[in-house]
């Protein structure tokens, strides 16, 4: 009995038009995931900003900064919660940078932030001390923009959410820092007696 061949076409064809659903698929998520972003900027950030003045949303980063400081000195020393310390601390550093460009300076719009973070080995209590220092100076940013306001139409590049403008980032400066230190964890609460609650065990079983 003589065996059917396969034609060597038929795999090149399915290859083919695999490579081009697959491309297609991956094209329609990233216009999706733009589009997506897009609308999270502008409904989260840009237009609650927009309704907002630079004295209103200077009010709101020394509202939000005194939760941020007291959930800073409630945090435990562990180095998961020295990582989101100094992580809050870079990206709001990072955006002061940024920011820079609408009073007239030029910053470098397209570095990321880690030049901004502290030091590996910065300790915790000189991380909470600097939590505090860098939201004041972020609310004296947003003072100084009231001061001298830039265009309304002006726009500073985010290296993830593209064009923002000055008041979108002071917004995004509030949310963030908010979102991240939420996920700070202060000490285990002692037990009476000094001791910990240790894991539950299982009671004896008879025999």
């Amino acid at each position: 009995m003589s065996q059917r061949r396969t034609s060597p076409a038929v795999p090149a064809l399915i290859t083919v038009a695999t490579v081009g659903v697959a491309a297609g698929a991956a094209y329609l998520a990233r216009t999706r995931q733009r589009e997506l972003k897009g609308a999270v900027v502008s409904r989260v950030l840009e237009r609650p900003a927009g309704r907002s003045s630079y004295t209103e949303l200077a009010h709101s980063l020394e509202s939000s900064g005194t939760h941020l400081t007291g959930r800073a000195q409630r945090a435990a020393d562990t180095h998961t919660n020295r990582e989101v310390l100094a992580h809050i601390i870079g990206i709001e550093r990072w955006g002061q940078y940024r920011l820079g460009a609408a009073l007239g300076k030029h910053p470098e719009l397209t570095a990321p932030y880690h030049t901004h973070r502290p030091p590996q080995d910065t300790t915790l209590p000189q991380l909470q001390a600097l939590i505090t220092s860098t939201r004041a100076a972020t609310v004296d940013l947003a003072r100084r923009l009231h001061n001298q306001p830039p265009n309304d139409d002006l726009t500073i590049h985010h290296n993830s959410l593209g064009a923002l403008t000055a008041k979108a980032w002071l917004r995004y400066l509030i949310h963030h820092a908010d979102l991240e230190s939420r996920r700070l964890r202060g000490a285990p609460t002692p037990q009476a007696g000094g001791l910990t609650e240790g894991p539950h065990q299982p009671a004896a079983t008879k025999l």
